[in-house]
């Protein structure tokens, strides 16, 4: 039997969804370091309207980064679905990687949000505040549950009750991004 299509966010105020959102969970990926705290993205609306993306993790207390661009994939749809490219390795941004972006769910005070990709491969818990009351959390992992995401994939993310405001030392060597891609 086929997946069935994902629902995503009809209508997205994509100005409202700029700042900083916090990673509450989100299935492994190689892109992030296993042992990566106090994810984070902060999204800034450009005045093309396309919108900066700056991913943050600390592992062993550096601040690893990656820096992309995210852009509506359909201009004529009101659909939430967004691409996302990044030039990888960081440290010499030669390869654009293109992802999808879709906005599955987001609650009406843009506090929250479930966000994931067609192939089911990725998925994120994103709050504004570094934690998520838990019964917030369990309605988001259902509402993933529902689009076919196997949530017993999903890891939580660790984050400090005082989250990073300063950029930190960083890992200029772009490390973590290797440790990433071989599985550390």
């Amino acid at each position: 039997m086929a997946e069935k299509e994902m629902e995503v966010v009809k209508g997205l105020d994509l100005q409202r969804y700029m700042g900083r959102w916090y990673e509450i969970a989100s299935y492994p990926s190689r892109f992030q370091p296993k042992n990566g705290v106090d994810t984070r993205a902060t999204y800034t609306l450009q005045e093309d309207g396309t919108v900066h993306v700056l991913n943050e993790t600390w592992t062993d207390g550096k601040r690893g980064y990656i820096e992309g661009t995210a852009y509506k994939a359909d201009h004529g749809s009101d659909e939430a679905k967004l691409k996302v490219k990044f030039y990888v390795p960081p440290f010499l941004p030669i390869i654009p990687v293109v992802g999808d972006y879709w906005v599955l769910y987001l609650d009406a005070d843009y506090q929250y949000a479930l966000v994931g990709q067609p192939s089911r491969k990725y998925l994120w818990i994103l709050s504004r505040q570094s934690h998520m009351d838990e019964e917030i959390y369990n309605q988001l992992v259902r509402k993933a549950e529902e689009e076919g995401y196997d949530a017993s994939k999903l890891h939580k993310t660790p984050q400090s009750d005082t989250p990073p405001e300063e950029e930190g030392p960083k890992d200029t060597k772009g490390v973590w991004w290797i440790k990433s891609i071989l599985g550390r």
